[in-house]
């Protein structure tokens, strides 16, 4: 990845600005999509890619860069919709399939998330948290606000919209947190599985959606939208990915749409949910902070305080320290002799 705005002048001082993350964009997309059809056809020796489409910018992008890898008649976008998805998800998502001429199928997961007691279990824990939550009430997971106001901790927040439209927010406790977040994760989880049962009917591979701000922050379910054979983003910070979408033609309304985790029936961003600032500023303070560059280069470069970077520089790395088992591999015992 080039960082065009990090340099390193005569004197050995370091240079950083706000161009840090422009990247040579046309080539990066050739680059990538090289590397698909590279690892799908002569590493992993399958025949095509499965895609889950969500109508988002990332996986929009990964399909767009597997039809280059590989063809329109070897990619396949599965969409994954259930009772609780947005509206738009679904129209998106087959919007660029159309326009890619790539085949799509439609797998609403509602009945198996039902079956396994996903949004059950997850209600139980709401209402013990507010009791009168019942049917036509909807809730979602948020964390505190922008970084850029105050120094807090990540300490997540239950809150619930009655059918009348009141909201009505309160702090989750720790057994209530877990039992809402592990029912959740029934649905990254089924959609993993559904998008192997494809894979595996045409001998093809599933190609992961999952950028840098998601895998090295956490936020992502292991075994669940983690579980993939390739992923051709997760060097790249988000922003980075909407640069790709401009030069890959992604259509404008995804391209607009803002990112969410598509999870709560409440709806919720992913930057209320999870990343707590805008992706152009968390991007460019944490690659300023990977290169190493003063906090108060970075901070002139961002537009921001020396206190704010500082801010934001231990935020990510709380994050990456508390879902650092996330990412690693299965342990086992190694045998000797």
């Amino acid at each position: 990845m080039r960082m065009s705005g990090v340099d390193v002048s005569g004197n050995g001082n370091r240079v950083f600005d706000a161009q840090a993350l422009d990247l040579d964009a046309a080539a990066t997309a050739q680059a990538l999509s090289d590397w698909l059809g590279q690892g799908i056809l002569r590493e992993l020796h399958r025949r095509g890619a499965v895609v889950g489409c969500s109508g988002g910018i990332d996986s929009s992008v990964v399909l767009a860069l597997c039809v280059r890898a590989l063809g329109p008649q070897r990619v396949l976008a599965v969409l994954l919709p259930e009772r609780e998805s947005g509206p738009e998800s679904v129209g998106l998502a087959q919007q660029l399939a159309g326009q890619l001429g790539v085949e799509t199928v439609v797998e609403d997961i509602s009945a198996a998330l039902e079956g396994a007691g996903c949004y059950r279990r997850r209600d139980e824990a709401v209402r013990r948290i507010f009791p009168e939550f019942g049917p036509g009430w909807k809730s979602k997971i948020t964390l505190p606000g922008s970084l850029l106001d105050q120094e807090t901790l990540n300490v997540f927040y239950l809150t619930v919209v009655s059918p009348d439209g009141q909201e009505h927010r309160q702090r989750i406790p720790p057994r209530e947190f877990f039992q809402i977040v592990a029912a959740s994760n029934f649905k990254q989880r089924t959609r993993m599985a559904m998008l192997y049962y494809h894979a595996e009917l045409r001998n093809y591979a599933v190609v992961g959606t999952a950028n840098k701000n998601e895998h090295d922050l956490g936020f992502f379910v292991k075994y669940g939208d983690g579980g993939v054979d390739l992923s051709p983003l997760l060097h790249l910070f988000k922003s980075q990915v909407y640069q790709l979408a401009r030069v890959l033609d992604i259509p404008a309304a995804i391209q607009a749409r803002t990112p969410t985790s598509d999870t709560y029936s409440a709806g919720s961003t992913q930057e209320e949910f999870f990343f707590r600032l805008p992706f152009a500023i968390l991007d460019l303070v944490w690659a300023g902070h990977e290169c190493q560059a003063p906090p108060a280069e970075i901070a002139a470069a961002a537009g921001l305080t020396v206190e704010q970077v500082e801010r934001i520089c231990d935020d990510i790395g709380r994050k990456q320290r508390t879902t650092n088992y996330l990412r690693l591999p299965v342990l086992n015992v190694q045998r000797r002799g």
